[in-house]
Formats: C-alpha cells, sequence, structure tokens
C-alpha cells in the first residue's frame, strides 16, 4: 500500500502521523527538527506528504522536503476540518490533525501542483511586504483625517514619509527581481498588455499565481477562489457564492476588474450586459474578475498580448 504521511503545523512543532502503519511522532518545527524529519521520511519513501496551510509556519518544513524530492502537497484547513467534523471526530489535537490530514489525503487524493521555486518565494514576500505597507499608509492617512493635535499631525506626517521611501524601495526591489528573470519580464509585459491592468497586479500574479498559463479555466478559477459553487436541493435552488482560494489573488482582481471597467471597452461591455440582464452590479464584477483571470491566463499560455479582437 502507497505511504501517506500528514502533517500538522504550529509554530514550535511538527507532528507527523504515517498511513498506513499509523506511526507517529513530533519534531521541532526549526532547522534541527526539520533536518531530523526529512531523513525520517526519505526512508520511508512516501506517495505523498500532506501539510496544512498556516500562512507561514509550514514553509520550512516544504521548503525542505520539497528540496529531498518527495511529494509534496500543500492542503486547505478548512477543507481538513469539514472531512474531521464529516467523519465525526470532534476532538481536536495536534496528533489528531495530523492523522485526519493524512486520512484526508488518501480519501481525496488532490492533485499535485509543482511549488513556487525560492525566487518566486522572494518575490511572493515582497509583494506580500508591499501589500502590508499600503494598508499602513491607508491607516495613516485617515488618522490625519481625525487628528487635531499638531504634535500628532507631525507624528503621523514623520511616519508617512517614512512608509512611502519604504514603498518606494519594495518597488525597486521588486524591479529587480523582475529583472533577473527572462520569463517574468516577458509576462510582466503580455499581462500589463490589457487595459486598466498595471505593474502591481501583474507582478502580484506573478509571484502569487505561478500555475497561470498552465491550468484550464475552470481550473485557474478554483484556485483563486473564484469558480462559483451552488447551494441546491430538490426543486430549490440556492443562491451561488465563491469563495476559499487565494485570496490575496482575488484582491488583486477586484481592482484590476474596478479599472478594467472603466477603461477596457471590452470587459466594460461584458460587465454592462450583466447588469443590463438582472445580475447584482457586486455579482457583474465577480464575473468580471473571473473573466480577467481566463484572460490573464489565455495569454500567458499562448505568449500573446492583448488583442481586442
Amino acid at each position: 500500500m502507497e505511504i501517506i504521511v500528514g502533517i500538522d503545523v504550529s509554530k514550535d512543532r511538527l507532528d507527523v502521523h504515517v498511513l498506513p502503519s499509523g506511526e507517529a511522532f513530533s519534531v521541532e518545527n526549526d532547522h534541527a527538527g526539520v533536518e531530523d524529519l526529512v531523513r525520517r521520511l526519505a526512508a520511508l519513501s512516501p506517495a505523498v506528504v500532506g501539510l496544512e496551510s498556516t500562512g507561514s509556519f509550514e514553509r520550512l518544513a516544504v521548503a525542505a522536503l520539497a528540496g529531498a524530492g518527495l511529494a509534496i502537497v500543500v492542503v486547505n484547513p478548512a477543507q481538513v476540518r469539514a472531512y474531521a467534523n464529516a467523519l465525526g471526530k470532534r476532538a481536536k489535537t495536534d496528533p489528531i490533525d495530523a492523522a485526519v490530514i493524512a486520512a484526508f489525503i488518501a480519501a481525496t487524493k488532490p492533485q499535485l501542483r509543482p511549488l513556487r521555486d525560492a525566487e518566486t518565494e522572494a518575490l511572493a514576500e515582497l509583494v506580500a511586504r508591499r501589500r502590508q505597507i499600503v494598508q499602513m499608509i491607508v491607516a495613516e492617512e485617515n488618522r490625519a483625517r481625525t487628528v487635531i493635535a499638531k504634535q500628532a499631525q507631525k507624528s503621523i506626517h514623520r511616519l508617512l514619509v517614512a512608509l512611502r521611501r519604504e514603498l518606494a524601495s519594495l518597488d525597486a526591489g521588486m524591479d529587480d527581481h523582475i529583472r533577473k528573470s527572462p520569463v517574468w519580464r516577458v509576462n510582466e509585459k503580455l499581462l500589463s498588455s490589457v487595459p486598466g491592468v498595471g505593474p502591481v497586479v501583474a507582478r502580484s500574479l506573478i509571484a502569487e499565481m505561478p500555475e497561470l498559463g498552465s491550468l484550464d479555466r475552470r481550473q485557474i478559477a478554483a484556485l483563486a477562489g473564484l469558480a462559483p459553487w451552488t447551494r441546491q436541493s430538490g426543486k430549490w435552488r440556492g443562491k451561488s457564492f465563491i469563495g476559499g482560494g487565494r485570496s490575496h489573488v482575488r484582491a488583486a482582481l477586484f481592482m484590476a476588474a474596478l479599472v478594467a471597467i472603466r477603461h477596457n471597452p471590452v470587459l466594460k461591455a461584458f460587465r454592462d450586459r450583466l447588469v443590463e440582464a438582472g445580475k447584482p452590479k457586486i455579482v457583474a464584477v465577480v464575473a468580471t474578475m473571473r473573466k480577467l483571470l481566463t484572460i490573464f491566463n489565455a495569454i500567458v499560455r499562448d505568449q500573446k498580448p492583448w488583442q481586442t479582437t
């Protein structure tokens, strides 16, 4: 039987469960612990190793395991918890979660996708940091509108100057990263050929959705969390919703869609048709986001810039 490994990730520890043997152990979530983990799992030659996405705590283990040539899949914690609830497993501890992750992978057999390389990961971190700086700038600008005391105003002004300087530095750093890769330079130019799409959106997609061009339109929409899912039972049919996927990609696409609706005649006409057909405006915007992502996917796949015909 295939050996499947589930790993529950926390800040300080990695809890491991091996199927079908049921072996369980834990290691520290640091360089020494991860080296021990790689050594023990390499000896088992597992078919797949699954970890929950925690946002950052799994990165060291994922990088080391992938570097050792092991097949890695990073799963959605919400899906794993739903699977546990379906099995009636209400108890939740790290060892139990590791066993549930292994069982979830064995039952669902999620598709293995190539992991981001070190350069793409570094660009993604720069993009994420830029997003954080922009959020801080917006927060300080909002505070500046309500503060009356001159000393507080001066403090906000000094911080805004520093934040804007840091934003410029990050933009320069991303420029350097993009210039290092001929493929990234080409893809940034191709994505920016779409009217209304600037370098920030293009770089966000390059960094956070490296699968662009390698999946079909349904798969890429599902990966971004833009594939609608329905609620239906018998004759009753509820509203469709989107969710899951990569929230930062959706945020970038949302802003791109708002700009495209104003400056891209093709996408503006697409959105207007939906509104005239009675669709709520937010539904029309989400549909525009999905169409825009489909266009990006085709542009990268075919390596051809935006064309109106």
